[in-house]
């Protein structure tokens, strides 16, 4: 079977890539590795607890006033939003055994950004609601990509069941992460060297972070007049803020500070005691009575980090489209967050790479 266009990778810029070709009538299969659509886009709530919402362990946020893209999908898909709570003083947590500093950030200094009702995973279902059902296919990985002397091109592929597939393809739009890409795909004949230098000099978003979800029952840092961010060089939370559902439950969200190698030693329960003794500090003894708790640690993911994403960012990444040439220059495209170099890290990123990426097979059918 021949299939115009197959698109490796299911998170939002696989997904909206699809959706894009599939609207203006070109063939196009999505292969996802994993059991589950989204990629980085990972929203969860507690199984003995569904009834206190939904968290995102992965992107939380975008912001309307500047990434256009994604606000446009939004009002496009009528999906429901909400404004990240804000209100209140902050904390600032300077020195171990020493309280935390409380401040009232000046008015407007927090540039508005706006949440999903039912976390980012809205957002990537919707997108793929607007695909037929057989588009999208889980458990398929794919470990080569082949071009013939004739200029075809054949995607291998290890299915859920273990068996293999072939796939031919006019062209490839890999949506994943570069290295991801650089470490797990061999291609016949190989890349370019500064291409694949380029793959995998690109650090993948997220890939070395850990992402904690504490939930209570209602936001009762707010009674304080607090905003639920916090800034803390003690840890092991570095960076927290309210994670609450526009309405019921209340939650906060760090990042720690830990470094990965030292995580992966830790167990969960440790990970979990250290950081709700860190929030007990903050923000006293209503800290403790802690509902559900969940933790997603990315550097753990195989398909999303590799072992260069263990080392923390220092600065942030120099993103960008690589650049293709010779016999597999619009053969092979890319598109993912990392590979746009306006918003790269961000949902917005994710979906302009995606739209170029279609963009140009669209423009390529139109000529021929």
């Amino acid at each position: 079977m021949c299939t115009s266009i197959v698109i490796v990778g299911a998170g939002l810029s696989g997904l909206r890539a699809a959706s894009l070709l599939h609207s203006h009538g070109i063939k196009c299969r999505v292969l996802e590795a994993r059991d589950r659509i989204g990629g980085r886009v990972l929203s969860a709530s507690d199984l003995n607890r569904p009834d206190l919402g939904i968290f995102d362990l992965g992107p939380t946020w975008f912001w309307p006033q500047y990434e256009s893209k994604i606000s446009n999908l939004v009002k496009e898909l009528n999906l429901k939003t909400f404004t990240q709570y804000t209100k209140g003083a902050m904390l600032l947590e300077r020195f171990p055994n020493q309280l935390p500093e409380r401040y009232i950030l000046p008015e407007n200094s927090n540039e508005r950004s706006i949440r999903f009702t039912g976390g980012v995973k809205s957002l990537v279902d919707a997108v793929e609601d607007t695909l037929p059902s057989s588009i999208v296919e889980l458990g398929t990985r794919v470990t080569a990509i082949r071009l013939d002397k004739t200029g075809a091109v054949k995607v291998e592929a290890t299915l859920a069941d273990g068996k293999t597939a072939q796939i031919s393809a006019d062209t490839v739009i890999l949506a994943m992460p570069p290295r991801i890409v650089a470490r797990q795909i061999e291609f016949f004949p190989p890349l370019p060297p500064d291409l694949m230098d380029d793959l995998v000099g690109k650090p993948t978003w997220m890939a070395g972070q850990a992402k904690a979800v504490i939930i209570y029952d209602r936001p009762f840092w707010r009674d304080s007049g607090l905003s639920g961010f916090v800034s803390s060089r003690v840890g092991p939370l570095q960076e927290i803020h309210d994670a609450s559902p526009d309405q019921g439950s209340g939650a906060l969200f760090g990042f720690l500070g830990i470094p990965a190698e030292v995580r992966h030693e830790m167990r969960q329960d440790q990970i979990k005691k250290t950081v709700i003794e860190q929030l007990i500090r903050l923000f006293g003894a209503s800290a403790e009575q802690v509902r559900a708790f969940l933790y997603k640690d990315w550097s753990e993911d195989a398909e999303t980090a590799v072992g260069q994403d263990l080392e923390p960012l220092m600065n942030y990444p120099l993103y960008g489209q690589p650049r293709v040439t010779g016999v597999w220059e619009k053969k092979v495209l890319f598109a993912g967050t990392e590979t746009n170099s306006q918003f790269g890290g961000h949902l917005e990123g994710a979906l302009q790479s995606a739209e170029k990426a279609a963009l140009d097979i669209i423009q390529t059918k139109n000529k021929t």
